[in-house]
Parts: C-alpha cells; sequence; structure tokens
C-alpha cells in the first residue's frame, strides 16, 4: 500500500539547508520514492501551522520509506540538516484502492 512520508518544516539557516536539499533527492529516488510537494505557496484554512515548509514524499510502502528514512544515504543529508531547521517528520499509510 502506498505510504506518503510528510514534514513540516521551519528553515532557520537557509545556506546550510542547501546542503540537506542536495542530498535528498538521490536518497528518496534510491528507495522507490518521489516528491508530491516540495516546499511551494502554502495558506493555513483552518487552526494553527506553526510551520512554513511542507513537505509530501510518496513510497510504495510503508516499510520502503521507513527504509529511506534509515538509509546511509539520507543519514548524511540529516546530518547536513542539523542545526538549520526545526523538521517533524511522519509516515502514513495511503487509501487502499
Amino acid at each position: 500500500m502506498t505510504a506518503y512520508v510528510i514534514a513540516s518544516v521551519t528553515v532557520t539557516n537557509p545556506e546550510q539547508y542547501k546542503g540537506y536539499q542536495a542530498l535528498t533527492p538521490a536518497a528518496i529516488a534510491a528507495h522507490g520514492g518521489k516528491f508530491v510537494v516540495r516546499g511551494g505557496a502554502m495558506e493555513v484554512l483552518e487552526g494553527q501551522w506553526p510551520h512554513s515548509r511542507v513537505v509530501v514524499l510518496e513510497f510504495p510502502t510503508v516499510e520502503a520509506a521507513k527504509t529511506f528514512y534509515n538509509s546511509v544515504q539520507y543519514g548524511e543529508a540529516r546530518q547536513a540538516r542539523a542545526g538549520a531547521a526545526d523538521f517533524n517528520m511522519i509516515v502514513i499509510e495511503g487509501v487502499a484502492p
């Protein structure tokens, strides 16, 4: 079943964050993932949304998403991001066909 990784982000050091952005696409693709949303214009329609950036990734399965997250390649990206953003991430199953 398709799975989605959703990240809500506030970048605090844009120059450092560029290193993370450069490393993540290859790590995502290596595990069968793709970007669905990567930043872009956002408007809060209801309630509070504490972060200024949203990223949504699609993976073939939850296991593939977890393998991506725990990979050495993404670990390097996370290390490059350390201290450059307030970052929250979840994985969630999609709707069954």
